[in-house]
Order: structure tokens, then C-alpha cells, then sequence
């Protein structure tokens, strides 16, 4: 084939740096809002914290009056802020010893030597933070010798790891679940029959107890309903994850909720602000205008040894009145969606009821606000506002449309709150099954599949009829 060139116009439509700077300042709540503006104060001279007053704002100047000659190079105006790999990283709230920090405390105190502290040190580390080790120990022995240089056998190493199972707290260094509850039984004093029968269970049983095949147990163990039922519920007490236990140090998954919006409600009337107690204001500093000033002669032109600087900071300014312009841009998108929302779900924000929620999905607020939904998206991902009965995920306010025999739509909410009460009242020894639940809802008005009642189960987070089962 021939090579050929031809002109071909089209249009395009591509992101500004401004527009890219709005969208990813209108994903993150309060807590990283606050942090962003920081390191924004922080990368920019110009931009500075602005105290709480009620002065005047300072006025605002056209730089571009001082620069005569459109010469400036475009990698010098240019402003990124934002590399492509840059990512959300999670504020650290909890500090403290960690798990594994208060572990290595414990074995100081046991009579190990200086070979053996270092292993049980290195068997430390691979401990998970709930509590397991689920590495296996001839992989740890491999990178032993690799990362310390020490050649050691599975046999030393669960020896040491014998050691770090009388630690606590109980349960601590288990490889599985039965491994998990045994080492508790062990730390505790079985000096009853529901405790040896207990311990009994999860030795020689622990299959059957998992899959809740209690019949075939009670027959097996020839043992009575009442003693196995108390042995049970010593089985209960143990933690199936006993790193939860220890929790001075914490991690950085901590659910720490600070609520994005306030809304009060009383005398018949909302109230709506956002909360923006911690998030620092900001403005172009003073000091840098008055600089540019002085650097401007009485006729109007620069001299050639200030132009640089003055292209400098012009980039700074224009960086920082974006990045102002950005942040009362997301508070006005922000505000607008909330009011959308509060007007959409009026009913449900006077007392929380949640049997009043109204089926509402993203669309619906696009369409009322005239914003796209992958604006509306990014502004319920990850926000809160705090109501007078508790702090709600805007993100949860949503729910799909069902349809009644009668033709009326009622929120999924609905549906789940039937399947809620419906297994709180069930017979614990005869769960009822997923399709038993869907002939209840049917028999109510409720149009409904199976496969819809295990979707809703499972976020309710409602394990099967079997797993419910009781004695």
C-alpha cells in the first residue's frame, strides 16, 4: 500500500488540569480534604492559611497587566499537581504498640537465646494482624536464610512457635481456625463438662461443628441436648480471631468517621451545612503581590532580570486561585446535591425510618441537580452527614425500585427489612430457606425471585438456612 497523508479535523474533548483538580478534590471527605489543603499550603508559597476573622479578602490583582510580552514558555505556566500514579492514601488515626510489637515485648521476657529470640522474632513478623500465621514454616525458613543469613529446620521453628502459642493474647500464631479455638481451650481451666465436651467437639468433630450437623453430633457424642448446648456456648466465648483482641495499636483500616455534612432538624425545618470545623481556608498571600508590585516599573515594563521571577510566581498565583476556585466549587456541588437528595428523601430525614426511603438511584439526582452522575457518584462515594439519629453513608441512601402486585414501587430497603424481621422471627431449629423467604414475600405483594432473596441476604449479611440453625 501507498503511504498517504490527509487532514482530518474533529473535535475532541479532553480535561483541563483545573477540571481533573475539581474531580479528584470532589472524591475525598473531610479528613483527606483537610490533608490535601495542607500539602496543597505546603507546595505552594503563594497560598497561605487563612484565620478564622471577619476581615476583608485581600484584592485580588490581574498579573497579566505586568507582563507586556507574551513570551512566557510553556513548561514554566504549565501546573501539575498530580502525577498519574498519585493515590489516596489513608490518614493514620490510632498510634501505639502493634501486635507484633507487643509480642516481641512478651518473648523478652521468656529465657530464649540470641539465636532462638532472633527466629521467634522473624516468626513474629509473618503473623497477620487478626492474629494467624498462614505462612508455612518451611517458606519461613527459606527466607530466613535468604534475609538473615541463619540455616534453620521446620523442627526448631515449631518449637519456637510453641513458644509463641503461650503467648497472648490466646489463640496468637494459629494456622487455622481449630488450631485457633484449641490453643484458647488450653489457656483455660477445664474443669467442667461443657468445657471438656467442648474441647472434645473441636478435636475430633470440628468438620461436623462447622457444617452445624448437629443431630449427627448429638448422636455420635451420645450426649443430650442441654449438655451440648452448653458446650457450644463455651465454644462461642473463644475468639475466632485473636489478634481483634489486642487493640492498643491498632491499624490503619480504623473506622474513624468524621461526617462530611451536618443536618439538624427541629420546629418542623432542615438545617443543612457542611462540616468544615477542621478544614483550613485559604488565600493568595499578600507579601507575594506586594512583590510583584515592586517589581513593576512606574512606565509599566519589567526589567529583564525580574521577568523570570515574575513568570515564577504568576504560575504560583494562578496555581492558587485555581486550586480556590476548585475548593468552593466542590462546597457548591456538594451543598447542591445534599439539598437534592434531603428534598428527595424528605420523609426518611425527619426520623430515620427507613421503611419511608423512597427508591432513588443516581439518575434521579442528575436529573433533578442538571449535574452528570459521575459527578453525583463521586460526591455520595465516601461521604456522611450526620443526622440526628446517627451518621449515614450517603453512598446507602440508594436503593433499587420494586414493584408490587398493585403496581407500587417501594424502595429494596423495604424488602430487606421484611427479610430481616422475617428471620428474626424464624425457628432457629427449622431456618427458613431462601425460597421459603421469597413464598412469605410473594404471599405479602412483594414480586420477587430467589436468587433476588439470597442477593439481599448476603447484603444483609445473613449467612444460609443452615448456618442458622440452632439447638
Amino acid at each position: 500500500m501507498a503511504i498517504s497523508q490527509r487532514q482530518i479535523q474533529k473535535m475532541q474533548q479532553t480535561l483541563s488540569p483545573q477540571q481533573i483538580q475539581m474531580i479528584k478534590l470532589l472524591e475525598l471527605p473531610t479528613v483527606q480534604l483537610e490533608q490535601r489543603i495542607k500539602q496543597e499550603i505546603e507546595e505552594n508559597i503563594v497560598l497561605e492559611e487563612e484565620e478564622r476573622s471577619t476581615e476583608e479578602e485581600p484584592q485580588q490583582i490581574s498579573v497579566e497587566e505586568y507582563l507586556r510580552e507574551d513570551d512566557t514558555p510553556s513548561y514554566k505556566s504549565h501546573i501539575n499537581n498530580y502525577s498519574k500514579d498519585d493515590k489516596q492514601r489513608p490518614v493514620s488515626i490510632s498510634g501505639g504498640r502493634s501486635l507484633q510489637e507487643y509480642l516481641v515485648e512478651q518473648l523478652g521476657y521468656r529465657n530464649l537465646s540470641e539465636h532462638d529470640m532472633r527466629l521467634a522474632i522473624y516468626i513474629v513478623g509473618s503473623i497477620d494482624e487478626d492474629g494467624y500465621l498462614r505462612r508455612d514454616l518451611l517458606s519461613i525458613s527459606d527466607d530466613i536464610a535468604f534475609s538473615l543469613g541463619i540455616e534453620t529446620t521446620e523442627e526448631e521453628l515449631e518449637q519456637l512457635l510453641s513458644v509463641i502459642h503461650e503467648l497472648e493474647p490466646a489463640g496468637v500464631g494459629a494456622r487455622n481456625l481449630r488450631e485457633c479455638l484449641l490453643l484458647q481451650m488450653e489457656q483455660l481451666d477445664i474443669n467442667s463438662r461443657p468445657r471438656r465436651l467442648a474441647k472434645r467437639i473441636i478435636t475430633a468433630h470440628f468438620e461436623e461443628f462447622v457444617k452445624k450437623h448437629y443431630e449427627k453430633l448429638i448422636a455420635r457424642l451420645q450426649v443430650d441436648e442441654e449438655d451440648f448446648r452448653e458446650a457450644i456456648n463455651e465454644i462461642k466465648h473463644l475468639s475466632p480471631k485473636p489478634g481483634n483482641l489486642y487493640s492498643e495499636g491498632g491499624v490503619d483500616a480504623t473506622p474513624y468517621i468524621i461526617p462530611d455534612f451536618l443536618l439538624d432538624y427541629h420546629d418542623g425545618k432542615f438545617d443543612l451545612s457542611l462540616n468544615s470545623y477542621n478544614v483550613p481556608e485559604v488565600r493568595v498571600n499578600r507579601r507575594y503581590v506586594e512583590m510583584i508590585r515592586d517589581m513593576v516599573r512606574p512606565d509599566g515594563s519589567v526589567r529583564a532580570e525580574d521577568k523570570e521571577a515574575i513568570q515564577f510566581v504568576k504560575s504560583k498565583i494562578d496555581s492558587a486561585k485555581w486550586f480556590i476556585s476548585a475548593i468552593k466549587q466542590r462546597h457548591d456541588t456538594l451543598m447542591r446535591t445534599m439539598r437534592t437528595i434531603l428534598d428527595y428523601q424528605n420523609e426518611y430525614f425527619k426520623d430515620g425510618d427507613k421503611s419511608k426511603l423512597r427508591p432513588m438511584i443516581l439518575k434521579d439526582i442528575a436529573d433533578r441537580t442538571g449535574l452528570d452522575v459521575s459527578t453525583i457518584s463521586r460526591v455520595v462515594n465516601s461521604k456522611y452527614v450526620q443526622t440526628s439519629f446517627g451518621i449515614i453513608l450517603l453512598k446507602s441512601l440508594f436503593s433499587e425500585a420494586m414493584q408490587t402486585e398493585s403496581g407500587e414501587e417501594v424502595s429494596s430497603y423495604e424488602i430487606k427489612n421484611l427479610l430481616q424481621h422475617c428471620i428474626d422471627e424464624e425457628d432457629k431449629r427449622r431456618p427458613l430457606t431462601d425460597e421459603n423467604l421469597m413464598d412469605i414475600l410473594n404471599a405479602k405483594g412483594y414480586r420477587i425471585a430467589r436468587r433476588t432473596v439470597a442477593k439481599y441476604r448476603e447484603m444483609l449479611g445473613i449467612p444460609v438456612a443452615r448456618l442458622r440453625k440452632q439447638i
